[in-house]
């Protein structure tokens, strides 16, 4: 098989407060080299798996070249992924997997004094106005089929398309409202004068603390691995068991693997209520010994306080609890 190249995001989804892709690759199994949070490097080594050409890639970029096939895999947001693909016919680019983390909503914001219900209201309370509405936005593709699908765009400007302008390039005759790619800071928009913003947030406080509220919510979206049409046969293979280790070490980050000592007489008894409580994943693994035997389970952390509170009632000792890098079901 031909190596599968593999684009790796920079950004908020390589952050150590956020999405850090790296330690996930790494809690997955993999040695990489060049990928380090703020010590990225264009080329990226997945010293264990010769298989694997990693680059560094923009979020905004890998859907675009993953259509391309100039990479044949890549993590990125589904934001990213529908802004892509709004104007293809057939969808090139396929889900492998959602990675679970990540997750943002791309919404609508106007200033937070805006007396605006929602879309539909903005639009029927500016159908007077003799100055163009101003959009700006990281995501013209779809903020332009948001708007054209919206009720209120629809009676005040029938099925016009509204004006875009990515930097020199225009289309789209419906003058009166134009949405205009902004590279960055989105939020800024409205102070400068712009009457809408869309933006992609995790928890709003970034619009609130530069005077904006949401309006509508026009999708949510998480970081997922996907693959584009060069991605066929054996590397369509290999992108299956990518994710799998991927997921696996995501799917870790919710169980505890505990262990304790309970009295050999005990034994029967503490398996049962293990596996009454679902307090495992199968069944207990017990280590017997003479007076004492050890027990191991893997547990979800949600059961864990219910757990150790119920192994005790039966005189359960040297109770350890440790984190899980990987689970593959």
């Amino acid at each position: 098989m031909k190596k599968i190249v593999l684009g790796l995001p920079k950004g908020s989804l390589n952050n150590v407060n956020r999405g850090n892709t790296y330690q996930l690759f790494v809690d997955a199994g993999y040695e990489v080299r060049g990928y380090e949070p703020g010590n990225e490097s264009n080329e990226i080594g997945i010293m264990n798996d010769p298989e694997i050409k990693g680059f560094l890639t923009r979020p905004q970029s890998a859907p675009v070249e993953l259509n391309r096939e100039i990479l044949d895999l890549a993590v990125i947001g589904e934001d990213w992924v529908q802004e892509e693909s709004v104007n293809y016919k057939e969808k090139l680019i396929k889900k492998v997997g959602d990675l679970d983390y990540g997750q943002t909503r791309l919404i609508v914001g106007v200033p937070k004094e805006a007396e605006y219900k929602d879309l539909t209201d903005f639009f029927r309370k500016n159908k007077d106005r003799k100055t163009p509405i101003l959009c700006f936005t990281e995501y013209p593709n779809l903020t332009r089929q948001f708007f054209e699908n919206n009720e209120g765009y629809k009676e005040v400007f029938g099925e016009t398309k509204p004006f875009v302008q990515v930097r020199g390039l225009r289309d789209g005759d419906n003058m009166m409202v134009q949405i205009i790619n902004s590279d960055g800071a989105t939020e800024v928009y409205i102070a400068k004068g712009a009457d809408l913003i869309v933006d992609n947030t995790q928890t709003g406080s970034s619009l609130r603390k530069a005077g904006l509220k949401e309006l509508e919510t026009i999708m949510e979206s998480s970081a997922g691995l996907y693959a584009g049409p060069s991605c066929t046969g054996e590397k369509e293979k290999k992108a299956k068991m990518i994710f799998d280790q991927l997921f696996g070490a995501i799917n870790a980050r919710k169980f505890f693997d505990v262990k304790f000592n309970i009295s050999t007489l005990k034994v029967d008894d503490i398996k049962e209520f293990l596996l009454k409580n679902k307090y495992c994943s199968d069944e207990p693994t017990v280590v017997e010994g003479k007076t004492y035997s050890q027990v191991n389970v893997l547990i979800p952390k949600t059961k864990f306080p219910a757990m150790v509170k119920g192994i005790k009632n039966y005189g359960a000792s040297a109770i350890v609890r440790e984190n899980v890098k990987q689970y593959i079901q």
